[in-house]
């Protein structure tokens, strides 16, 4: 299951989406990743969520972000939620790349009994069909 919490600049998507980090801590089963692009919510989030600072791995595309991911659910099957803070900056603002990423996230979630949410910064005016479902 993948979840997008899209909207402009300034339009609360990284509080809202602390709220949800911090609510899935306390009802998940397994363990809660947060997948950041820069250190700014370090002091936001519950101390038991695995915050990632992307920057450190020079994450800067969509396929390294899905090896990214990959290798984390390799390193531990019980990740049950993960979540990624302002998906452009790790993939640019290219759309079509950003709704590919959210499809491959949907299935490897399906594949692998993990949950997503994704904040991304856009119009939700814009989005597509495809990307309006995870809306």
């Amino acid at each position: 299951m993948v979840k997008v919490i899209m909207g402009l600049k300034g339009s609360g998507k990284t509080k809202h989406l602390v709220k949800q980090i911090n609510e899935a801590v306390q009802s998940e089963t397994g363990s809660v990743v947060c997948v950041e692009y820069g250190q700014k919510l370090t002091y936001d989030i519950d101390y038991r969520v695995r915050l990632i600072d992307a920057k450190e791995y020079t994450i800067d595309n969509a396929t390294l972000l899905k090896g990214f991911i990959s290798g984390l659910h390799a390193g531990n099957f019980d990740i049950t939620h993960v979540f990624i803070e302002s998906l452009y900056k790790f993939i640019g603002d290219d759309r079509a790349a950003g709704e590919e990423f959210v499809a491959w996230c949907d299935a490897f979630g399906e594949a692998n009994d993990m949950r997503f949410t994704i904040t991304v910064s856009d119009d939700p005016a814009l989005a597509s069909d495809q990307m309006k479902k995870y809306l």
